[in-house]
């Protein structure tokens, strides 16, 4: 373990063998941290955090420090945890989930792995953020949004409390997401607007030529006729086969309580 003689590591936390923890870092109590994992300068590992195997931390990551919720019990230790193989570069912050007065439920805050978060990134309390997903810079989640797997952020993005953005998802820079963004999608300005399939993104994923036909049938049936959502999802069943793609964003859509960016 290679430890930097400025870093202040709590008794109570638990490092791999091989955690690198470089100089005037402050790592918690109840922290766990897994092998391979680097944090770097004047970073803060909250307490109640667990990082899996090889994160890195660039300097002044605050990750998994007490929440911005004015409901939080001070002094309180949140829970966030966190996979494997992330980057979280200079200035990240990620808030731990929220403890209610007098309520024993456990909220966490979760990160899932494989993810990259450009500098000054802010995830708040309560998220759950899939896997492979981006967040460029400055981009922000209020708090209890969920982010499913393979979404990309753009930077000086704003996303509102309690919203989901759906899978290989792309929300363009600046935008002001305050509804539900739908699965394979673009979704770009303030407020969002849904401006067609992420087609590049769905080539880099993998989807065959006939899936991303399938989703641009869809999107043109969503947003490009007179129909309303209800009315657009019974032809979406009628006229498109059922696959993994049109369960997928049907799926989404009858469980959106924001709504849709339309």
């Amino acid at each position: 373990m290679s430890i930097h003689p400025t870093a202040l590591i709590h008794p109570g936390a638990k490092l791999a063998s091989d955690v690198e923890v470089q100089a005037f870092t402050i790592i918690e109590d109840k922290v766990v941290i897994g092998a391979g994992s680097v944090i770097g300068p004047h970073c803060v590992i909250g307490a109640g955090t667990t990082l899996g195997k090889n994160n890195r931390c660039y300097s002044a990551a605050q990750i998994g420090v007490p929440p911005q919720d004015l409901k939080h019990v001070q002094g309180s230790v949140g829970i966030t945890i966190i996979g494997d193989n992330n980057v979280f570069r200079e200035f990240v912050t990620i808030s731990s989930g929220t403890v209610y007065p007098g309520d024993d439920h456990e909220r966490v805050t979760r990160v899932g792995s494989n993810g990259l978060y450009m500098a000054s990134s802010h995830i708040a309390h309560d998220c759950v953020v899939g896997d492979y997903v981006i967040m460029a810079n400055s981009a922000a989640l209020a708090g209890h949004v969920t982010v499913q797997d393979r979404v990309i952020i753009g930077g000086l993005t704003g996303v509102h409390q309690f919203c989901v953005l759906g899978t290989m998802a792309f929300v363009g820079g600046m935008t002001r997401a305050n509804k539900d963004c739908p699965p394979f999608m673009i979704v770009e300005g303030c407020p969002a607007r849904c401006t067609g399939p992420n087609t590049v993104g769905l080539e880099r994923n993998g989807l065959s030529k006939e899936a991303i036909l399938r989703i641009r049938k869809m999107y043109k049936l969503l947003y490009r006729g007179s129909l309303n959502t209800t009315q657009a999802l019974a032809r979406i069943e009628q006229e498109i086969e059922d696959t993994p793609e049109r369960r997928t964003l049907v799926t989404f859509i009858r469980a959106s309580e924001r709504g849709l960016s339309k």
